[in-house]
């Protein structure tokens, strides 16, 4: 555990240089937060925390609560509301597969392929990757394919696959693997893509240009008052910081 002590702003009237800390612009002072961090005592060293138990609250056919009791680092025993998947299946490395697939076409420019449904527990329509539980014994990067195909009619190669990753922490140990996948958009299979999508599965597809995805998000957003999955926005930001230059540090100019 780390307590921060901010210490207040001051005027600095000492030249810039290797060994000081403090800055100056020549005629013009400048001013900064020095922030300082210090070790807490107040914690004590103990053995690392650790599940001691989990007991079954209520079940249903997909899903169940857990209370979880464990030990916090002062060693005494809590309890947490925990949200699990039912059924346990063997030979998988994670729950499902979230799938980043860049559709490429000549004369186009590259899009991100997307999925819009209605989401129940939220009671909106939510822009997401295209994504789905793994089956038993098969592997992320099969299972990445074929929710790509089910659920948008594209076949595509796989580039790369990630570890297993949490999705919410706090509230489940649901996991996921995020496979990029190209998709050759000038291939015949890929001109007319057809959905397989399983019955009782509603599920629209939308592609955006990759290269101002942040913006077409937003817009989609404000049109549609759409919810979009943090792992979409993600992306997008990621992809839109980039393109920009590296932040500068105003106190840094001179």
């Amino acid at each position: 555990y780390l307590r921060v002590r901010a210490v207040s702003s001051r005027p600095l009237t000492h030249h810039l240089s290797g060994s000081n800390p403090d800055f100056v612009q020549q005629g013009k002072s400048l001013t900064f937060l020095k922030m300082a961090a210090e070790t807490c005592t107040e914690v004590p060293k103990t053995a690392r925390q650790f599940v001691l138990k989990e007991e079954v609250i209520v079940e249903r056919k997909w899903l169940k609560l857990e209370e979880t009791t464990y030990t916090d680092p002062f060693g005494k025993t809590r309890t947490w509301e925990t949200v699990k998947r039912t059924g346990n299946k063997k030979g998988v490395t994670a729950d499902g597969v979230a799938v980043i697939a860049v559709l490429q076409r000549t004369l186009h420019y590259d899009c991100i392929v997307l999925v819009k449904q209605f989401r129940p527990p939220i009671n909106r329509y939510c822009l997401e990757f295209p994504a789905g539980l793994i089956e038993e014994s098969e592997t992320a990067e099969s299972a990445a394919l074929r929710e790509l195909e089910e659920e948008t009619g594209y076949k595509g190669e796989v580039v790369e696959c990630t570890p297993a990753l949490c999705l919410d922490p706090g509230l489940s140990n649901s996991t996921t693997h995020i496979v990029s996948v190209t998709i050759n958009g000038d291939d015949a299979e890929n001109t007319r893509p057809k959905q397989k999508l399983a019955l009782l599965e509603f599920v629209e597809v939308i592609s955006l240009p990759k290269n101002d995805l942040l913006q077409r998000i937003d817009e989609l957003v404000a049109e549609e008052h759409l919810a979009v999955d943090a792992r979409v926005y993600t992306y997008a930001l990621a992809l839109k910081h980039a393109t920009e230059k590296p932040l500068q540090v105003p106190f840094m100019k001179f």
